[in-house]
């Protein structure tokens, strides 16, 4: 068994790690829990009814959070003529096409986000091999091939998450950090949780949301009780 530090241990004392409770309590306790001398996100992992491996059964999106990420956010824009300025103007970090796929080629990668315009997919698609396993492949799933590029950079800026379920069936996004406090965290999680919960497949059978928990970076994982989750949405 591997052993946990004595502040992680303290952490956790007191809090049944097999308990599953409300939404609210769990996201207080989660927050309760963080000892770290940093500023930890708070994250979510929702198992879903679904089979990742067929495409109907694929859930992944985004949405923006009402109270953002608490992180800057780097964007990079490949776009052409006037949406350059309109990219820059909404505040984008890096704006381009030819010269910014070349960049890339040449290593560079210091953004967190990329948007294109739908004219520079193909494009970015010279480049897709280095994006993609980084998670860096504008999608038209995930609002990040737009001509509307303003709305995207402005979006993403603000506090924009964008999830994807993983192999497992299990959908992993951040909510915030830690100082946002359970109020703020609760706002997002449900702004979360919605937007999942539209993105149901309609092959998807049984119990959709199985299970749930959140965590700080370094605190503990706090069970959810999946039966209340309605319960929370409809609050």
């Amino acid at each position: 068994m591997p052993k946990h530090g004595k502040k992680y241990r303290k952490a956790v004392e007191g809090v049944s790690l097999l308990e599953k409770l409300p939404v609210e309590e769990a996201v207080a306790k989660s927050v309760a829990s963080a000892f770290a001398k940093f500023d930890e996100t708070v994250d979510v992992s929702i198992n879903l009814g679904v089979d990742p491996k067929y495409s109907d059964q694929m859930v992944r999106g985004a949405c923006a959070l009402p109270h953002g990420l608490g992180k800057t956010v780097r964007v990079a824009v490949f776009c052409k003529g006037e949406k350059q300025a309109e990219a820059t103007a909404a505040g984008a970090d890096v704006v381009g096409a030819e010269d910014l796929v070349e960049k890339i080629k040449g290593g560079w990668l210091e953004f967190d986000s990329a948007i294109a315009t739908p004219d520079c997919m193909a494009l970015v698609g010279q480049v897709g091999r280095v994006l993609g396993p980084r998670g860096l492949m504008p999608n038209a799933k995930t609002g990040t091939v737009t001509f509307d590029v303003a709305a995207a950079v402005s979006e993403v800026k603000a506090g924009r998450v964008e999830f994807k379920v993983d192999k497992a069936g299990v959908l992993h996004a951040p909510i915030g950090k830690v100082s946002f406090g359970p109020e703020k965290l609760l706002g997002n999680l449900k702004t979360l949780l919605e937007t999942v919960n539209r993105l149901k497949p309609s092959s998807a059978k049984g119990t959709y949301m199985r299970a749930m928990c959140v965590s700080s970076t370094m605190g503990p994982g706090i069970k959810i009780d999946p039966t209340l989750i309605k319960k929370f949405l409809e609050g």
